[in-house]
């Protein structure tokens, strides 16, 4: 027992495939980490259409699909292999990076947990390819034909780590969180087409927009008549910062409809929050929450 004991307290190397689903548990929560990851990466491949598609809450399938820069079959490969990007090549990108995040830095983690398979093929290339991966293993390269761009599915989430897999949340739940994401992420890119399924019933899908307001309120009042809204802007001290709000009498039971976004991207602050809450001191019922996308710079 002692020997056994003392075996393991041994410093050694961990394989690969161990290393990449301790990477998974780092960047891949549940369905919607790879719908963020997946759809962030479409969008710096200079996307302007974007499908996604979800089964079971995304823990069967999720699909994205995007019209961006395809790969050619080296790139394609190179993606699937951890700390390999297109992001960066120094230390000095660290501190100008202008992307959402690191392609092919999130797909060896979404592969090493899930049946992978990526279909990309560059603008100008006569055919594409189809790639298929399981539990982070390349199983088959293929040639194949397919439009410009890139679509991946990531089947049977979390299939090879059962205790992620047990603590899964309902279909329902894991979908509320896909759905702030894709809203979140729709609200910062308007001038991107976005078109979103489950279970073949679409739930969110808006066109490409010149105006940022439209989009806020094409989001906010999907599957429903949110308006009338209502505008804020402020320019000084530094900053810039506009959003849309719906009016007093169009409130939800929790605070997930407020979107808050600083220089472009998502975040979730107290501090902005509850600034809006104080705007709708005394005139919301208890217990109720404005819809609205506030954008700082």
């Amino acid at each position: 027992m002692t020997e056994k004991n003392d075996a393991k307290r041994k410093i050694h190397i961990l394989p690969d495939d161990l290393i990449n689903k301790i990477a998974a548990g780092e960047v891949i929560e549940r369905p919607a980490s790879v719908v963020k990851e997946l759809v962030e990466n479409a969008l710096d491949a200079g996307s302007t259409e974007i499908d996604i598609a979800l089964e079971s809450g995304g823990k069967r399938l999720v699909r994205i699909s995007d019209n961006g820069e395809g790969m050619e079959r080296d790139q394609a490969l190179l993606a699937l292999e951890r700390h390999a990007t297109s992001k960066i090549s120094g230390e000095s990108d660290l501190f100008s990076i202008v992307t959402l995040g690191f392609r092919g830095e999130a797909l060896p983690s979404i592969a090493s947990v899930s049946r992978l398979e990526m279909i990309t093929r560059p603008t100008g290339s006569e055919s594409g390819w189809r790639i298929l991966a399981e539990g982070g293993r390349i199983d088959k390269v293929t040639e194949c034909g397919c439009p410009p761009g890139t679509e991946i599915f990531v089947r049977d989430l979390f299939f090879n780590v059962p205790a992620r897999l047990k603590f899964m949340s309902s279909d329902s739940a894991e979908m509320r969180h896909n759905q702030e994401t894709v809203a979140s992420i729709a609200l910062g890119y308007p001038g991107v087409s976005f078109r979103a399924v489950h279970g073949g019933r679409t739930f969110l899908e808006t066109p490409a927009v010149s105006i940022p307001a439209d989009r806020v309120v094409s989001v906010l009042g999907r599957g429903s008549h949110a308006g009338p809204y209502a505008r804020v802007e402020f320019t000084g001290d530094g900053l810039s910062l506009w959003g849309i709000f719906s009016h007093p009498h169009h409130t939800r039971p929790t605070s997930r409809s407020i979107y808050l976004f600083v220089n472009g991207r998502p975040v979730r602050d107290r501090t902005l929050m509850h600034a809006i809450l104080q705007a709708y001191k005394g005139i919301l019922p208890r217990g109720r929450y404005p819809l609205g996308a506030l954008f700082v710079d």
